[in-house]
């Protein structure tokens, strides 16, 4: 699922909250030697197809806004600037058994039921059909100063953000 962002829709007479899920590969999930490589191709015919019935279910329900997955680091880049000059490092970087291997953008009514969600997407199947329990990270995203979806204090607790 690619393409603008759809609006908002309202709930209780504001925007319902959204929010980004980080899906986390962490290699030690999978004791499979060199990790899904290893896996047969039934694994992992199931693994994405678990993941294709799962966003099209939440598609349909209206509460999956974006999903992609992400390129490996060893394929990625680091960009710094001053302003003026711009440096770019490329990959790969320092050793990695961690990394972001996607994310989903989810407007959800409550935490609860974005919790529910990452647990959905945690429990993918892989070898032997069995979860892998692939972390991810659910963080709110923060909506603006204009009142609705989440105010200055829960985006920045009491730093004082201007």
């Amino acid at each position: 699922m690619n393409g603008a962002y759809k609006k908002r829709p309202k709930w209780k007479g504001e925007d319902m909250p959204r929010y980004l899920m980080i899906l986390d590969y962490q290699a030690g999930t999978d004791e499979t030697p060199g990790g899904m490589a290893g896996w047969k191709p039934e694994e992992v015919q199931g693994h994405m197809s678990y993941y294709e019935a799962l966003n099209k279910a939440l598609t349909e329900s209206g509460e999956l806004v974006h999903v992609e997955a992400l390129t490996p680091p060893d394929q990625a880049f680091v960009v710094t600037s001053d302003g003026a000059d711009r440096t770019v490092t490329d990959g790969p970087f320092q050793e990695f058994k961690e990394w972001v291997a996607g994310y989903m953008i989810i407007d959800a009514e409550t935490q609860e039921r974005a919790l529910e969600i990452a647990g959905l997407y945690s429990a993918a199947p892989g070898p032997g059909g069995r979860p892998i329990e692939q972390p991810i990270q659910v963080r709110r995203m923060y909506h603006g100063t204009d009142g609705s979806s989440v105010d200055d204090t829960i985006a920045f607790g009491e730093a004082n953000i201007e």
